[in-house]
């Protein structure tokens, strides 16, 4: 009997979350495995999905860390329709200078929407980090 209370707690639950993670899960971000940096010009890149933007614009932001200095490296406006997209973002870096070698990207896909007072406030919809080489 108690077996049979515990399946059917674990089903009511499931069904609860399951919409829930399926909602969540539709959004989606990336981070390639190579960046570039040439003449104090850093780009990295990735891959991300999104479903609705109706709320707000949708951007991809990304931060670039080597040692002990971390920069914003651009923002790329999402295309929110459920298809996989690419998007690169770059930024011109003064010195210190970025180097080839190892470093760590921190991305974010960032909804903003109108808040109560009416300025825009950011929505986080995804984040991915992940140890890039820059070349």
């Amino acid at each position: 009997m108690r077996v049979r209370l515990v399946l059917a707690a674990a089903a009511l639950l499931t069904a609860a979350v399951a919409p829930l993670a399926h909602a969540r899960g539709a959004d989606g971000l990336t981070v390639d495995e190579y960046g570039t940096v040439a003449d104090a010009t850093v780009t990295v890149s990735g891959t991300y999905r999104c479903l609705d933007d109706s709320e707000g614009p949708v951007f991809v932001s990304s931060t670039l860390k080597q040692g002990n200095r971390s920069t914003g490296i651009g923002g790329t406006r999402a295309v929110c329709d459920g298809h996989l997209h690419t998007w690169t973002n770059s930024a011109v870096v003064k010195e210190p200078a970025y180097r080839p070698g190892a470093a760590r990207v921190e991305a974010t896909l960032l909804q903003l929407t109108a808040g109560e007072s009416g300025l825009p406030l950011p929505g986080f919809r995804a984040a991915e980090q992940a140890d890039v080489e820059l070349r």
